[in-house]
């Protein structure tokens, strides 16, 4: 078979089954609002993992049958550039052509291990400019109103078209229009507006479909989310969300990813961008589930960024990790993890562990607490931009990943997240204020992740860390574990003065185990910020607190987790969130 003839063969064997992954993807997106809607919350979540599951699969099937096609002529360097040209023909005019691009540059990476990007065999951004902006409308349904009355929200959210009605829809509507004449008018100065925009899919996630649109007036836009709940007697609106604030949060790097039925990616990342300006493109895509796709644009975010800039990657700020040496670029608000080659023996867990630990937390609902790392291979950065001294940190803890290859320095396995303010150093600099806000919300993490079954492990300080939004994430992995595992224990009295006295355990430890009373010697916390934190949450200290909540869990439950603050509810009845915060 001649290169031309296996490449245009390859090209259609790799488009077929890109466009079989993408039925696949949108199947399962499509059926998540029918569990939605059946209040099936279990479903939604396996959905969730299936879908995550469903590109490396594809890739793995393509390949596959590309060596039935192909033959030996799968290894041909010569191959590729040929197969990419004919690929990029059979993929013009699609609307997730973007997406079509990465499926192709992940089989490059199956084919050829390589470091970086090689522009002869994988697509880059400059083979298909794609710009953003101009596409907001494309998926949106226009309402040329002047002002947002009952009437026209009734009409948003019938368009909607939900197989299962709404409650009180007339009361909903009534509130809505009360809280957003509020909220136009202090952000417009007035209620007068030009046409509310709101995006045909619905997006799902958890226990929650949400309606997501702009509401515009000349150049001034604002955002709009609409959370809408499937209680025992029907839908009912929970919240609505109006501030740029309000609804990153709810697209934010620590939670899960929505289900939204979306032929034209491109499409609703144009327009989730306005309404967003500060989220980058890769995060958008991630939060819709395209992950290979989020990655890729994160990628060449970073490599512009480092291209404009004459900075240098240095030491991350905070205590030095035990598994990981973590550095970042001070104008990226990103941290880069490399697990080291040897632990201390406090630390029982090995290299392969901590790596699956982080894959499960991806596969897992993060609710708002978990810190969505991306894992990346074989990445190269020029020597020069590393400060001195965390380069001979990298090479002296992690050599079996880090190397130098002329002048540039190859990583050849690491993590990728957002960066955040460790919550050791934010009380240490924060106000008395800022400092027992986030004490307190501290708490409500760990019952928030107690609630999502998960157990944190190492509970210092060190290990979580603040959001720009004032919310307290966790990001260190190698010590989580599911909360159904462990067990949870009081401490048993001595039975004399000579175990009262010892050194050691007069009672024996299991792995497992835990011991809620003892939580408190790790908090590290004095004075008025241990007080803010007992006052809240003593019942973290408490063997009963954790044992209802594996009682829960036990029984299937599925807790509702919600993105957005009690002062946005519209009723003060609305289902709030298991640990009581202010962030549910």
């Amino acid at each position: 078979m001649t290169i031309p003839a296996a490449a245009v063969r390859g090209a259609d064997v790799i488009h077929r089954s890109f466009d079989e992954f993408q039925t696949r993807f949108r199947a399962i997106t499509r059926r998540t609002q029918k569990r939605f809607e059946n209040r099936d919350w279990d479903g939604i979540r396996r959905d969730t993992v299936k879908r995550l599951g469903l590109q490396p699969q594809a890739v793995a099937e393509t390949f596959e049958a590309l060596q039935e096609q192909i033959g030996e002529k799968i290894a041909d360097a010569e191959l590729w550039p040929a197969m990419k040209e004919a690929y990029s023909l059979a993929i013009l005019g699609r609307n997730d052509f973007e997406v079509a691009q990465t499926f192709f540059n992940s089989l490059t990476r199956r084919v050829f291990p390589h470091v970086g990007v090689d522009p002869g065999i994988d697509f880059i951004s400059d083979d298909f400019p794609l710009p953003y902006r101009g596409w907001e409308m494309a998926s949106t349904r226009l309402y040329a109103v002047r002002q947002v009355d009952p009437g026209v929200l009734r009409r948003v959210l019938e368009d909607a078209a939900f197989g299962v009605p709404f409650s009180d829809i007339h009361g909903d509507t009534r509130l809505m229009a009360e809280r957003l004449r509020r909220d136009i008018e202090s952000a417009f100065g007035s209620e007068t507006i030009e046409a509310l925009d709101i995006l045909r899919p619905v997006f799902i996630r958890n226990k929650a479909a949400y309606i997501i649109g702009r509401i515009r007036r000349g150049e001034q836009v604002m955002p709009l989310m609409l959370a809408i709940l499937n209680r025992a007697g029907g839908l009912r609106v929970d919240a609505v969300l109006s501030r740029e604030d309000d609804v990153s949060i709810a697209f934010s790097f620590a939670r899960w990813y929505f289900h939204a039925d979306i032929a034209s990616p491109r499409e609703v990342i144009g327009f989730l961008h306005s309404i967003l300006p500060r989220k980058r493109i890769g995060e958008l895509y991630l939060s819709l589930g395209y992950n290979k796709h989020g990655k890729t644009e994160f990628y060449r975010d970073l490599m512009k960024d480092i291209a404009a800039s004459e900075e240098r990657f240095v030491v991350a700020p905070g205590q030095p990790g035990l598994v990981m040496s973590v550095f970042t670029l001070p104008s990226f608000p990103f941290v880069f993890k490399v697990i080291k080659d040897f632990f201390p023996p406090s630390k029982h867990v090995t290299r392969e562990e901590v790596i699956q630990k982080y894959r499960q937390v991806m596969l897992h609902d993060r609710v708002g607490r978990l810190v969505d790392f991306q894992e990346f291979e074989h990445l190269t950065f020029p020597q020069e931009r590393f400060s001195n001294t965390l380069l001979e940190e990298l090479l002296e803890v992690a050599s079996q990943t880090v190397s130098l290859s002329g002048e540039d320095v190859v990583i050849r396995h690491l993590y990728i997240g957002r960066r955040v303010t460790p919550l050791d150093i934010f009380v240490r600099e924060a106000s008395d204020e800022e400092s027992r806000a986030a004490v307190i919300d501290w708490g409500h993490s760990l019952k928030d992740l107690a609630a999502a079954n998960v157990f944190a492990g190492d509970m210092l300080l060190k290990n979580f860390g603040v959001t720009r939004h004032s919310r307290v994430v966790f990001y260190d992995y190698d010590e989580i574990c599911a909360l159904a595992d462990c067990r949870f224990r009081k401490i048993p009295p001595p039975r004399n003065d000579f175990e009262a006295m010892a050194p050691e355990p007069w009672f024996s430890v299991a792995d497992e185990d835990v011991f809620p009373e003892e939580m408190r010697s790790f908090l590290g916390l004095r004075g008025e910020l241990e007080d803010a934190f007992l006052e809240h949450h003593s019942d973290l200290f408490e063997v009963a607190y954790w044992r209802r909540m594996q009682e829960r869990i036990d029984r299937g439950e599925v807790i509702g987790i919600y993105p957005y603050s009690s002062d946005r509810r519209l009723r003060a009845d609305s289902e709030a969130s298991i640990s009581g915060a202010s962030w549910g």
